[in-house]
């Protein structure tokens, strides 16, 4: 728990799915939360503030910006993949930018990024010690993504850097769940491809539950190198799998699978790899740290969700 009443969480993104999760969190504890909108607002500043006064006075900050990467509204061409750097990486240099040049800068600076950075595999498995570097364009994504979230030296002896690599983010008000709720509903339901693909996966809460964990003031000097934390849940689940557990809770057939080709045709190649194939990840950190889940498998994650 934070050694602070009142903690001021500059938080990029905090209107998104995973940032009204995060600041409910931290509200419930007591903390007070700055977030970084495009509008202004109550509890909130925008990115001009941020450029004409610099980061407000903060215990903490956190970005969890970037362009949807599933947004079914926009096709998969150049201007959306521009948009899906641009969103995460200029975002992260400012907030970075911006904590390096204050007075006072926070004692925990987070971003939030992804597992795509691991190459997808059926046997191999993932820790945050794993080496790994990019060999397609979403793990470039990554690499430049918490390149730019780097401080300089003579701020990171005093600011702890934490990365934090969530996999498919599930919950009732958005992310992965906000697209297949209705085709499972309707009993259209199936696998993704093989189904034999890793899927990665973490519910809502404890997505927040393990940034809130981050924030926690360094116990000892902060390293240079950020720490690296795996966020998912430490069930290691295949497409199928998922896939009849959620037909399972939900009453519905799951008998309707779907070809890898019909996914690279409607989605394009580059984002249906993110369903199609997958990775098998290990919170190894995140379990070391001790934080404890609040569903750590699926079958109670889908029924929290799902409300059965």
């Amino acid at each position: 728990m934070f050694f602070i009443v009142f903690v001021f969480i500059c938080l990029r993104g905090g209107s998104g799915f995973v940032g009204r999760e995060l600041t409910r969190l931290l509200r419930s504890k007591g903390h007070e939360v700055t977030v970084i909108s495009r509008q202004p607002g109550p509890g909130k500043i925008t990115w001009r503030d941020l450029e004409s006064n610099g980061l407000p006075s903060c215990d903490s900050a956190v970005n969890l910006a970037g362009e949807n990467l599933m947004n079914p509204l926009r096709w998969w061409n150049e201007s959306y993949r521009k948009d899906l750097f641009s969103s995460r990486i200029d975002t992260t240099k400012a907030l970075a930018q911006a904590i390096a040049a204050s007075p006072e800068p926070p004692h925990s600076w987070v971003l939030v990024s992804g597992v795509a950075c691991y190459k997808p595999s059926l046997t191999a498995e993932y820790t945050e010690d794993s080496e790994w570097t990019p060999f397609d364009l979403l793990s470039k994504l990554v690499k430049e993504w918490e390149a730019s979230a780097l401080l300089p030296d003579n701020v990171s002896k005093t600011t702890k850097q934490v990365v934090i690599r969530p996999g498919a983010v599930l919950g009732r008000d958005g992310g992965a769940m906000k697209q297949m709720w209705l085709p499972f509903w309707l009993g259209l339901g199936g696998t993704l491809g093989s189904g034999r693909q890793p899927f990665p996966w973490i519910h809502v809460s404890d997505l927040a539950g393990i940034i809130a964990h981050a924030l926690e003031p360094p116990v000892d000097t902060p390293s240079s190198s950020p720490q690296v934390f795996n966020g998912v849940a430490p069930a290691l689940n295949t497409n199928y799998e998922f896939t009849k557990e959620m037909g399972r809770v939900m009453r519905r057939p799951t008998v309707f699978p779907v070809p890898g080709f019909v996914m690279n045709t409607l989605m394009g190649s580059e984002r249906a790899v993110v369903l199609t194939q997958g990775q098998k990840v290990i919170p190894k950190r995140t379990l070391e740290a001790g934080f404890q889940y609040k569903y750590p498998d699926l079958t109670s994650a889908l029924k929290e969700i799902l409300g059965s």
